[in-house]
């Protein structure tokens, strides 16, 4: 195990932040789920299948990291809410795949909208400058960051 006084006390800082405005995010976002017909995990589950496109319940389970029978729980719930649909696939008719329906679609864009109205509120005092800074930064932690 790394010793932590050796760490580049930067470094330690950085974490600490990004640490701590992850939860606040993560607490905000619940919030502003909680003014929508839709729950922190089903919202997960759209993200990756508008990110991906349409995934087989294995492959959504996996991206989650959830088992399949939570994932397939999960999808029962979305479907009777008309955000997703299963489809079988064209060329193998074994495999069945999720297709987000348009309720979806217009669900996930009014959160995100949201979600980004609220974060302009919290930039509102910041400079073109800092926000670009901002900007670059975390382009260059999500580029290292791909696993």
């Amino acid at each position: 195990m790394t010793d932590i006084s050796k760490t580049d006390p930067q470094i330690v800082k950085i974490e600490e932040n990004f640490r701590w405005v992850c939860g606040k995010i993560k607490k905000k976002g619940r919030e502003i789920l909680s003014d929508f017909e839709i729950t922190p995990p089903q919202f997960e589950a759209l993200q990756h299948l508008l990110k991906e496109g349409e995934l087989t319940i294995g492959e959504l389970s996996s991206n989650m990291y959830l088992a399949c029978s939570t994932v397939t729980d999960l999808l029962d719930r979305m479907e009777r809410n008309n955000l997703v649909v299963r489809v079988k696939d064209d060329r193998d008719r074994r495999i069945v795949r999720i297709k987000v329906l348009e309720k979806g679609h217009l669900l996930i864009e009014q959160v995100l909208l949201t979600r980004q109205k609220y974060l302009s509120e919290v930039l509102a005092d910041c400079d073109t400058e800092v926000i670009t800074k901002i900007h670059e930064c975390f382009e260059i932690l999500n580029e290292n960051m791909d696993i």
